[in-house]
């Protein structure tokens, strides 16, 4: 016991800085994996529990209490950005972080105002998402320069492109079908990606074609990649 304080007051090995306790939350293994030995190498970061279900991973924040949660925003059987709702519902003070395959222009804005504190896309270099990481745990929001330029012309000017406007109709599974049919993905490639069957992917397509006002599969398609694009 006397060697072990001493050691802390000489800076020792036990008197180590306290390691931030960080979930992860994405159904691709492989992804979690590589991302859980990104953070468990850093001297301030540490996993402390990892998930590819939403409703598992929600009932697994009061014991293991994170610091951070980082989710994906498709998971089986629920849309990540529900887990987001509902996690800052119940737990206010929880700090969370979206790194997804998902275009930053289509979901970076709605991903904050269900109360994420940051948005990273999974193409981004290691250094980064680390930066990130440390940037929400640190209270700050992230985003990259481009996005969070993007926002801040809208708040100023208002959203000028009618079709930005339009998704705000769009329900949170809806735009994650529509950003995946820009990404050039057929229905069925869709409904596998989501865990969804064809005919629900078809009926999301019906209702986005409804409240976009689109006529066809084509302006549907069209739409999606020039909304990616923006």
């Amino acid at each position: 016991m006397k060697s072990e304080l001493s050691e802390k007051k000489n800076g020792g090995p036990s008197a180590g800085r306290k390691r931030h306790r960080i979930m992860l939350v994405d159904d691709h293994p492989v992804m979690r994996e590589g991302l859980a030995q990104l953070i468990n190498h850093e001297p301030d970061l540490s996993v402390c529990g990892q998930h590819e279900d939403a409703a598992q991973a929600f009932a697994a924040i009061p014991a293991l209490a994170p610091d951070l949660i980082i989710i994906d925003l498709t998971l089986k059987g629920s849309s990540g950005l529900e887990l987001v709702k509902n996690s800052r519902a119940s737990h206010p003070k929880l700090r969370i972080l979206v790194l997804s395959m998902h275009e930053e222009s289509l979901y970076a804005e709605r991903v904050l105002r269900a109360g994420a504190a940051g948005y990273i896309m999974k193409q981004e270099a290691t250094e980064k998402v680390l930066g990130a990481i440390r940037q929400v745990l640190g209270g700050g929001v992230y985003l990259s320069e481009k996005m969070g330029s993007k926002l801040m012309h809208q708040m100023i000017g208002g959203k000028s492109q009618q079709t930005g406007s339009l998704l705000e109709r769009l329900s949170d599974r809806e735009l994650e079908v529509f950003g995946l049919i820009g990404q050039g993905k057929g229905t069925r490639q869709i409904a596998e990606h989501l865990h969804l069957s064809v005919k629900t992917i078809e009926s999301h397509r019906g209702h986005i074609k409804e409240k976009l006002n689109l006529q066809d599969a084509n302006e549907l398609v069209h739409v999606a990649i020039r909304a990616r694009e923006a």
